[in-house]
């Protein structure tokens, strides 16, 4: 008896598909599978393939990470081919073969992006950048880390065009000097989010550039920003009230005097306070450190 309960449970074949697709099984199936999950579906059925197809089209979020460490370029061009409504796409996964080609109709068919991820992107163009400025304009936070392409004409196209900008990552971007960041930040206000890690070019004008224009500015990335000096810091701790955390190492120019201000306000550091330093290389050294009075 037990079995034959069991099978008047289970719904007979197709019962799935009976399910009205764009009420049900896309927004609340569906979205529970993995990606990679999905794409196997397709190969069950010709109505399984149309459902998958109606699914992908429906997409808010796509992250080739999903799908595995490298997706096949044939792949992600079917797959977002029918997709209008995207607002969150991350392609870290993609760098190997990514080109304008490819990711130029995506952006252009997509204009409720908010949040775009392009880090290592660097096979990408200048273009790319113009297209997403000109396509997005509701675009809050975008990664452009390692994207060498980057240069200062589709920045300035990118601050004209998307004023909501909350978070920007231009670690490694090194066409970017000053200028570039300044026309960025005097034209997006509501950066929270900021930085320009491994950039030898940008220096202090850059740095008090942001915090003048950027009161709402929560963190701030300067991670081997070898021209970064004390009196941009000070300017920071001036300006920036809501500064949370600010990245400094290997800036050799910044030195305590400057970051006490915002070390004594909670702001977190990367680098530690000397005498903490020295205490640490003390006991890497002697081993002695346990013995120091840490009061004094």
């Amino acid at each position: 008896a037990p079995c034959h309960l069991m099978m008047s449970l289970i719904p007979s074949r197709g019962c799935l598909l009976d399910l009205p697709w764009e009420d049900i099984l896309v927004p609340h199936i569906l979205c529970h599978l993995p990606l990679q999950q999905l794409l196997s579906l397709q190969r069950v059925s010709k109505s399984f393939q149309s459902l998958i197809q109606l699914y992908l089209a429906n997409m808010r979020c796509f992250d080739s990470s999903q799908i595995g460490p490298a997706i096949p370029r044939a792949a992600f061009v079917n797959l977002l081919k029918d997709n209008e409504v995207l607002q969150q796409l991350a392609l870290q996964n993609c760098s190997d073969w990514l080109t304008d080609r490819e990711l130029l109709p995506v952006i252009g068919q997509n204009h409720h992006l908010h949040q775009i991820q392009l880090k290592g992107c660097a096979q990408l163009s200048r273009h790319t950048l113009v297209a997403i400025s000109l396509s997005c304009p509701n675009l809050r936070r975008l990664s452009l880390a390692h994207c060498e392409w980057v240069d200062s004409l589709s920045l300035r196209s990118l601050a004209d065009h998307c004023k909501a900008l909350e978070a920007v990552d231009l670690t490694a971007c090194r066409q970017l000097k000053d200028e570039a960041i300044c026309y960025l930040v005097q034209k997006c206000s509501r950066l929270k989010s900021v930085s320009l890690a491994v950039n030898a070019n940008v220096g202090d004008v850059a740095v008090e550039e942001i915090a003048k224009c950027c009161p709402e500015l929560e963190h701030l990335d300067l991670t081997g920003c070898l021209r970064v000096k004390n009196d941009s810091i000070r300017v920071l701790a001036e300006y920036c009230p809501k500064l949370r955390s600010l990245k400094v190492k290997h800036c050799h120019n910044v030195a305590e005097s400057s970051l006490s201000i915002l070390r004594s306000r909670g702001v977190e550091l990367d680098v530690e306070p000397p005498l903490q330093r020295a205490l640490v290389l003390l006991q890497d050294v002697v081993g002695f450190a346990p013995f120091i009075n840490l009061q004094i």
